[in-house]
């Protein structure tokens, strides 16, 4: 359990998925961890947050377990997509905990946003990787399937024909040295983070990391700036391959997103 999310179901505001898919992982491997990852480095945080005056035991945060994936990608993300969908119409808001990003498809799919935005090093606007039209590097042309825009944070990497279709009107891509200047638009969000978007002095356990990203501060304050209005929330690529740095942060971008929803 996600220390602190010790709210039944029935009087929950949140629900908590771990979604362990490491399917399409393209240099490290590991993601398959990652919400046992999360799970272990929140064991230290305090309750208290000082910055909202607010308990995270009292915030109402169920922890459903993990929604372990099965051999195929599309139909464990069909699966996945159902069961988040039948917690927001249950009232609750879903946080999926990765996994690889691909995991980031089915909730976008389950909640249909106005506005994906995502904190990221890399564009994911291939149309296919390796073949697969369903990779971790085809998340955000997957979610403008169903969102009318799509904002990438931090983002620095990308293959020319991904950069030429952020060119699009409906997708803007902020460079990590002026997301600290971002404001939200208005309208439903689903936010999503890709632990990768951190530079990976601050978090090395990812599966591709990429130099010259986002300070853990900045990344904060994004998920200060767009909690109030999201509509669901994940954190994903984190892996077991360094000494729980990357976890740490990205349990703490979670608790953070709860405070400041709440």
């Amino acid at each position: 359990m996600f220390p602190g999310a010790a709210a039944d179901r029935d009087a929950a505001e949140y629900a908590l998925v771990g979604a362990p898919l490491d399917a399409t992982t393209s240099f490290r491997p590991g993601t398959r961890f990652g919400p046992r990852e999360l799970r272990h480095a929140a064991r230290p945080f305090e309750d208290y947050d000082h910055q909202t005056e607010t308990n995270f035991t009292d915030c109402g945060v169920y922890d459903h377990g993990d929604i372990y994936p099965s051999d195929d990608v599309a139909e464990y993300l069909d699966f996945l997509a159902s069961a988040l969908s039948e917690f927001a119409d249950d009232g609750l808001l879903p946080l999926t905990l990765g996994g690889e990003h691909t995991v980031t498809v089915a909730g976008v799919r389950a909640l249909d946003p106005d506005i994906f935005v995502c904190l990221d090093a890399h564009l994911d606007l291939r149309e296919w990787y390796a073949g697969n039209p369903l990779s971790h590097a085809t998340v955000t042309r997957h979610a403008l399937d169903v969102a009318d825009e799509a904002i990438i944070l931090g983002a620095r990497a990308g293959a020319k024909a991904e950069w030429d279709r952020a060119a699009g009107e409906d997708v803007t891509v902020v460079p990590p040295e002026a997301v600290a200047e971002w404001e939200p638009p208005a309208g439903d969000a689903y936010l999503s983070v890709d632990i990768d978007a951190a530079d990976p002095g601050f978090a090395p356990g990812t599966g591709t990391p990429e130099p010259f990203g986002l300070d853990p501060t900045t990344m904060r304050s994004v998920v200060r700036a767009v909690a109030p209005q999201a509509i669901g929330f994940d954190i994903v690529e984190v892996n077991d391959r360094d000494d729980g740095q990357a976890a740490a942060l990205g349990a703490k971008l979670l608790r953070e997103f709860v405070y400041n929803h709440n």
